[in-house]
C-alpha cells in the first residue's frame, strides 16, 4: 500500500517535516513492514515553470520532419527573469525548439528551463539544434514522470488549469509530495486504505485519528432508487455473496471534464494511474475509504440490477477485452441483458464509463469473501477491488462511499445529485469475542493492568464490556480477523508495543560505568525534568535564517554552519548552532495543537566549525589510516559542545480552585540555567546583556566565575515571536554544558552545616543606574569576607528620595560561623566591610 504523506495528514497528525521513511518508522513499531519510498524529486529538479507560447514558427527540416521555433514567456507581463542562471534569458522569454504539434499560440505549458534535471538524470542544458540554440524544453507528461502518455506536450488548459507564469510546475502538479510503501499481511486488509493507514499511524504516535468516513453525511433517500436483488441461490459456506448493495445515480455530469491534479497526482503516487474524471473518482474513493466502488453508464443498464450466481455455460466480456466463460461459483452482476461484471472483481465492457456517459450509477456493495477470492484465481484476473474483499472490507462504510463518490461527482463533473437511493441487504452479526481475564498476560509474558487491557481494546475500535471472569470485546466492522481470544490478545501486545515484551538477554561483563560526563549528564537532564520541564527531541536541520539569528549575539557578525550536501529539505538545509530553532518548532506544533502551557527543554550536540572543514586526505579502503590522516580528520570535524536549551510559553500550572497559575518569566529561564550549574556544581555569574534574538532589556548574559560567557536567558525579542507565531513574553535559556562540565570539581564535596543560629543584617545601597545588581551583590559577598553564608537581592527601587540616575538595591544578609555564636558586633563588622568594598568600587552611599 502506497501512502501520500499529504493524503495521510488529512485524517492523521503527521508533523509538518515528516518524511515518508518517518512514516514507515511509525508504522513498522505497530506492525507493518517497510517496503519503499516514492518521491518524485528523488529524480526531477530544478528551474521548472509555467510558461506561455507567444509564437509559434513551424519550420520544414530537409529530414521530412517539421520542427517549431518558439518563443516562450516565463515570467508574468512585465516582469524580469529573476534566476541568474547560464541560458536563462533575463527578459523572461526563451527561445525553445519543440517537435510536438499538439499545442498553439497562447497555450500554457510546462517549461524545463537550463539548470533543471528531468527523470532519468535527462539534465537540461542550451544547446544548438536545427539552427537555433533551445534554452530549455516544453516538457510532456512521460518526460516530468508523470505517466507513458506522450501524445504531445502537456498543455495545462487540458488539466483545468490556468495558473500565472512563472510558477513552480513541480508544486502546481503535485510532483513534490511523496509516498510510504509498506506490506500489508493479508489478516489487517483495512490498510489498504488512507483511512486504515491513518488509524494504524495514529495507534503507533498515540495522535488522534480523524475517520474520513466520519467527515461524509450521507443524503437521506427520497424514495427507492435504481432497482438491485440479491438472489444468492448458491452460497458458499453458508454465506451470501452480497449482503449489502448500495447504488446510487449522478445525472448530468460533463464527460469532459478533467481529474484535478491534487487527484491525480495523488493517484499517481498511490500506483494508479489518471484514467478518466469518473475512473478516477472511483480509484480515489476507494483509497481513501478502502470500499472498491463500480460505476456504470446508467443509460447503458437494461431494468433492474440482480445479483445471482453464474449460469452454466454464461459468459461475459470484462472490461479488459476479454470474453470469459463463466462458472456456476462466479458471483455475478447483471441487469436484465444478462451478466455485466464478476462481483468484487471486474466489470463488464457492455455498460462501461466512456466519454459520452452523462449518468452514472454507483455500485458500493460488500462481498464474500472466499466467492471473491476463487472467481479472481479462476479467471486469473487481479484487480484493486478483488485485492480488498477478498481482505474483508467495512460493511458499514458503503453507504459512506457511495455518498463521497456522488459529492466528487457533483463537485468535480457538474453532475447532479439524484435524491433517491437504494441500500439493500442485511447487517451481519457482530463478532463478540469473550477474553479471560489473566489471558493477554499470561501468553504474552507482561503483567498487562487489566485497564490497558481495556484501553488498547477500546482504542482499537472495539466495545469491550466487563463481565465476571474477564471481558466481552465486540470487534469493529473493518476487523474480521479478530475471531479469539489469541487475536485479541496480539492486538494489545501490538498497541502496547512489541518493544515490551520481554526477552533474556546474556548478561553483559562488568564495565567501568558512566563516564563523568554521562553522570553529569544525567543529573542535570533529571534535574530539569524534577524541576517540571518536558524532555523533547528536534531535528539537528534548521535554516540559514535560525542560525543567523540565534547562532550569533549580533546581527550580521561572522558565523559559520554546516551546510547539509544532501538535506531532507531545501528550507532546513543547515545543522544547528543554536538548540533554540528547534525548540521553538516544537513549541509551534503544540501550540497548533492546542497546547499552550509548555515548559520544554533538550540536550544535544551543536555544530560550530572554526578554522579547517573537513579534509582532502580521505584514505582507501582497505588500508589502516596513519596517525597524521587520522589528525587531519579529526581536525575537520566542527567543534561540537554539548549545548542545553530550555523554552517557556503559557502557565507555570493549570488553573485550580484558590490557585491562580503565575505566566512564565525571564526568571524562570535564568533559574533553569542556574539549575544546570547547581547540578553540576559550578557557580553560575548571570549579568545583564543582549543577544539579537532576545528582548533587548529582558536578556542576561551567562558566565563562569572565570568570566567565560557560556550562555544567554531571558526574554526572546518580540518580532521573533510575532514572525514565529509564538505568544508574547515567551522566555528561553540556552548554555554550553560542555563548559560548565568542565569547570565542576571532579568530586563535589558537600559543605559541613552549623548547628550555630545566623545573624541577618540588610542594607540598602545607592548605586548608578548603570551598576549591574550582579556586580554589586559579589562585591558584597567578597567584601563581607568568611562569615558571611548568603546574601540575595530583595528589592531594587527608583523613585522619590533617590537621585537621578541612581537606583537603590536592598541586600539580606546571612552570617554565620561554624565554631561559635556570632555576636552583633561581629556581623555588623562584616557588614560594615561589604559596604566600604561596595562604596570603593561603585561609589556606593547608604540610604
Amino acid at each position: 500500500m502506497r501512502i501520500p504523506l499529504t493524503w495521510l495528514r488529512e485524517y492523521a497528525q503527521v508533523p509538518a517535516g515528516a518524511t515518508a521513511e518517518d512514516v514507515m518508522a511509525e508504522l513498522v513499531k505497530v506492525g507493518f513492514e517497510e517496503e519503499d519510498v516514492h518521491r518524485p524529486l528523488d529524480s526531477i529538479s530544478g528551474p521548472i515553470v509555467v510558461g506561455q507560447v507567444l509564437s509559434l514558427v513551424k519550420e520544414p527540416q530537409t529530414n521530412g520532419k517539421t520542427i517549431n521555433w518558439c518563443s516562450v514567456r516565463v515570467v508574468p507581463e512585465g516582469a524580469s527573469q529573476a534566476l541568474d542562471i547560464d541560458g536563462i534569458d533575463p527578459s523572461g522569454v526563451q527561445g525553445i525548439v519543440c517537435g510536438a504539434h499538439n499545442f498553439e499560440v497562447g497555450d500554457k505549458v510546462v517549461v524545463t528551463l537550463p539548470g533543471a534535471v528531468l527523470p532519468g538524470d535527462f539534465r537540461i542544458t542550451p544547446r544548438k539544434t536545427y539552427g537555433h540554440v533551445s534554452a530549455g524544453m516544453i516538457a510532456s507528461v512521460r518526460e516530468l514522470g508523470m505517466g507513458e502518455e506522450h501524445d504531445g506536450i502537456l498543455v495545462l488548459s487540458t488539466l483545468g488549469l490556468d495558473p500565472e507564469l512563472g510558477t513552480d510546475a513541480l508544486e502546481l502538479l503535485g510532483l513534490t509530495d511523496s509516498a510510504a510503501e509498506i506490506n500489508v499481511t493479508p489478516d489487517r486488509g483495512y490498510v489498504f486504505s488512507i483511512r486504515g493507514a491513518a488509524r494504524e499511524y495514529a495507534h503507533a504516535t498515540g495522535t488522534p485519528f480523524t475517520d474520513p468516513a466520519a467527515l461524509v453525511s450521507v443524503t437521506a433517500a427520497t424514495g427507492p432508487g435504481f432497482p438491485v436483488r440479491l438472489d444468492d441461490n448458491a452460497p458458499i459456506y453458508g454465506l451470501p455473496g452480497c449482503d449489502r448493495f448500495v447504488a446510487r445515480t449522478v445525472h448530468g455530469i460533463n464527460p469532459a471534464a478533467p481529474t484535478p491534479t491534487w487527484m491525480s497526482s495523488r493517484l499517481r503516487l498511490a500506483g494508479m494511474r489518471s484514467i478518466s474524471l469518473p475512473v478516477d473518482i472511483s480509484n480515489y474513493v476507494m483509497l481513501e475509504l478502502g470500499q472498491p466502488l463500480h460505476f456504470y453508464d446508467a443509460d447503458k443498464l437494461s431494468g433492474g440490477i440482480v445479483v445471482r450466481r453464474a449460469s452454466g455455460g454464461e459468459t461475459l466480456e470484462t472490461l479488459d477485452g476479454k470474453v470469459r466463460t463463466l462458472d456456476a461459483e462466479d458471483l455475478l452482476i447483471t441487469d436484465g441483458s444478462g451478466a455485466i461484471g464478476v462481483a468484487g472483481v471486474m466489470g463488464g465492457a457492455s455498460t462501461e464509463v466512456t466519454a459520452a456517459t452523462t449518468t452514472v450509477l454507483i455500485e458500493a456493495a460488500h462481498f464474500e469473501e472466499v466467492s471473491i477470492a476463487r472467481s479472481r484465481r479462476r479467471h486469473k484476473l487481479p484487480s484493486e477491488a478483488s485485492k480488498r474483499f477478498e481482505r474483508g472490507v467495512d460493511w458499514n462504510v458503503a453507504d459512506k462511499a457511495a455518498q463521497r463518490a456522488v459529492n466528487l461527482l457533483v463537485e468535480l463533473a457538474g453532475g447532479t445529485e439524484d435524491t433517491t437511493g437504494t441500500d439493500a441487504g442485511t447487517a451481519p452479526a457482530p463478532v463478540t469475542v469473550f477474553l479471560p481475564a489473566g489471558f493477554t498476560s499470561a501468553r504474552i509474558g507482561i503483567d498487562f493492568p487489566p485497564e490497558q487491557i481495556v484501553a488498547s481494546l477500546e482504542d482499537l475500535g472495539g466495545v469491550v464490556e466487563t463481565v465476571d471472569g474477564g471481558w466481552n470485546v465486540t470487534a469493529p466492522s473493518w476487523r474480521h480477523d479478530l475471531v479469539t481470544p489469541e487475536d485479541l490478545t496480539e492486538e494489545v501486545a501490538r498497541l502496547v508495543g512489541y518493544d515490551l515484551i520481554p526477552a533474556t538477554l546474556p548478561v553483559a561483563p562488568p564495565g567501568r560505568g558512566y563516564s563523568r560526563t554521562q553522570q553529569q549528564r544525567r543529573r542535570v537532564v533529571q534535574a530539569l525534568a524534577d524541576f517540571g520541564l518536558t524532555e523533547v527531541l528536534a531535528y539537528p536541520f534548521v535554516s540559514k535564517a535560525a542560525n543567523d539569528t540565534f547562532g550569533v549575539t549580533e546581527a550580521g557578525a561572522g558565523r559559520s554552519a554546516v551546510k547539509l550536501a544532501n538535506p531532507l529539505s531545501e528550507e532546513f538545509g543547515y545543522l544547528r548552532t543554536s538548540m533554540l530553532p528547534g525548540l521553538i518548532e516544537t513549541a509551534k506544533r503544540n501550540h497548533s495543537r492546542g497546547f499552550h502551557d509548555l515548559a520544554l527543554f533538550e540536550s544535544g550536540l551543536v555544530f560550530l566549525p572554526s578554522g579547517t572543514f573537513g579534509t582532502a586526505s580521505i584514505p582507501p579502503l582497505g588500508i589502516k589510516p596513519s596517525d597524521d590522516v587520522l589528525d587531519a580528520l579529526y581536525d575537520g570535524i566542527p567543534y561540537q559542545p554539548l549545548t542545553i536549551g530550555a523554552l517557556f510559553t503559557g502557565m507555570d500550572s493549570p488553573a485550580a480552585p484558590g490557585h491562580t497559575p503565575r505566566a512564565w518569566d525571564w526568571a524562570d529561564a535564568i533559574d533553569a540555567a542556574r539549575l544546570v550549574a547547581d547540578v553540576a556544581g559550578v557557580d553560575l555569574v548571570v549579568e545583564q546583556g543582549t543577544h539579537q534574538a532576545f528582548h533587548p532589556g529582558r536578556a542576561a548574559v551567562l558566565k563562569l566565575r572565570s568570566g567565560e560567557v557560556v550562555g544567554h536567558a531571558g526574554e526572546l525579542h518580540p518580532k521573533l515571536l510575532a514572525e514565529q507565531h509564538l505568544p508574547a513574553r515567551t522566555v528561553a535559556m540556552e548554555i554550553n554544558a560542555e563548559k560548565v562540565f568542565d569547570a565542576a570539581a571532579d568530586v563535589i564535596v558537600a559543605k559541613p552545616i552549623s548547628t550555630f543560629p545566623v545573624a541577618t543584617q540588610d542594607v540598602a545601597l545607592v548605586v548608578p543606574a548603570e551598576i549591574p545588581a550582579a556586580a554589586v551583590l559579589e562585591t558584597l559577598r567578597e567584601g563581607a569576607g568568611a562569615l558571611l553564608e548568603d546574601v540575595a537581592l530583595f528589592d531594587e527601587y527608583q523613585g522619590a528620595a533617590i537621585p537621578d540616575g541612581s537606583k537603590s538595591l536592598a541586600f539580606g544578609l546571612r552570617f554565620r560561623a561554624m565554631d561559635r555564636t556570632l555576636t552583633a558586633d561581629e556581623a555588623s563588622a562584616a557588614r560594615a566591610s561589604a559596604v566600604a568594598l561596595a562604596a570603593e568600587r561603585f561609589g556606593a552611599t547608604q540610604r
